[in-house]
């Protein structure tokens, strides 16, 4: 039997970090390949071509000089070389990215392959509602697309500290293999056939760590960031439920949805931008320049989007905390009106069909 082959489309420092595992388990695999092509964007670093430098010393010296990669990863500066004999595509890039390496692939990888995305982000489609990164690949490849997502920050699982990830299966033929090529002694993978849930759930997360930096700027007590969180996290399965009919209550318990919500309210980008814009005034679209150079800030584009939905449907008053985000990135309500909204939100969860009380 053909052993199966797995590649990776990124060379950033999570593509790199989980490229450490993927090395690894597949050496000790009977079913995998042992060799994962690795599509690296060709740079000069130091005089030296990326690649070069990976395949030579097994570091990726640019985006994560401290470590070193197992020697069966092997870097590939063409993206169709990397995945035209790979059964499992997984996905690493900036969200930016994935249109136009689609586009490339299209047609050129094997029509019965498997991709995965561990991009969190998404792309704005045309109805002004967010487009999940997975729908995307699917959508372009024409081949079913898997997620993982966690609570998983690249550098502590690189330093091999406890992390955890769920992976959101459209295949149950790969929930072994997923399983398998993912995990670590101290990284813990859970799956489950909630894939769309397990991605909606890295996509709302960034709202609220937003809120939660604000509250940070504002110097403000960790009970009001525990009631942002809960808030938050309340708000989320009712956007599941309304917009997401289906997703089973189980997945925002896994580390897609409580733990990686906790994790970005103390340790993410968004996080860190809004506090910046609380502390120093400055616009989003200056701060967004010097913080998060070449990354779209997720908080305010993803309270944008969701606030467009909401407004669809007439229920921007049954999502306090979400809508309240959104004013303060635009300016209409003052940062004071953060708290306020945990005060008078109403205790209660908005179903399509029943509100049910707490």
């Amino acid at each position: 039997m053909d052993k199966i082959m797995i590649c990776i489309i990124g060379s950033g420092n999570w593509a790199t970090t989980i490229a450490r595992n993927v090395g690894r388990n597949v050496m000790n695999s009977q079913t995998l390949d042992e060799k994962v092509p690795m599509y690296v964007y060709e740079e000069i670093v130091e005089g030296r071509k990326l690649t070069e430098i990976i395949n030579t010393t097994h570091i990726n010296s640019k985006y994560m000089p401290n470590f070193e990669l197992p020697p069966n990863i092997v870097a590939v500066d063409d993206i169709v070389t990397t995945a035209r004999d790979a059964d499992i595509i997984i996905f690493a890039i900036p969200p930016t990215f994935v249109s136009s390496c689609c586009k490339t692939l299209l047609g050129k990888v094997k029509p019965t392959a498997h991709a995965v995305s561990l991009i969190k982000g998404f792309e704005r489609g045309d109805d002004g509602q967010f487009v999940l990164i997975s729908q995307i690949i699917m959508r372009q490849l024409k081949i079913p697309c898997s997620v993982l997502v966690g609570c998983n920050l690249a550098h502590e699982l690189a330093h091999d500290h406890f992390a955890e990830g769920t992976v959101g299966c459209r295949d149950q033929k790969y929930y072994r293999v997923l399983h398998d090529i993912f995990r670590s002694p101290t990284f813990r993978v859970v799956v489950t056939e909630d894939a769309d849930c397990v991605e909606i759930c890295s996509t709302l997360r960034n709202i609220i760590a937003f809120a939660a930096g604000c509250s940070d700027g504002m110097e403000l007590n960790e009970n009001t960031k525990g009631g942002i969180i809960r808030r938050g996290f309340l708000e989320m399965l009712q956007f599941v439920d309304v917009f997401y009919p289906g997703c089973r209550m189980g997945t925002f318990f896994e580390s897609c949805g409580i733990s990686d919500l906790v994790t970005s309210c103390y340790a993410n980008r968004n996080r860190k931008l809004a506090e910046a814009f609380v502390k120093t005034g400055k616009p989003l679209s200056e701060l967004e320049h010097i913080l998060i150079p070449g990354h779209e800030p997720l908080g305010p584009v993803t309270a944008e989007l969701v606030h467009h939905m909401l407004k669809k449907k007439g229920l921007e008053d049954k999502f306090p905390l979400f809508t309240t985000v959104y004013r303060i990135c635009t300016g209409d309500y003052p940062l004071q009106r953060l708290v306020e909204t945990l005060i008078k939100a109403r205790e209660d969860i908005f179903h399509p069909l029943h509100t049910f009380q707490l």
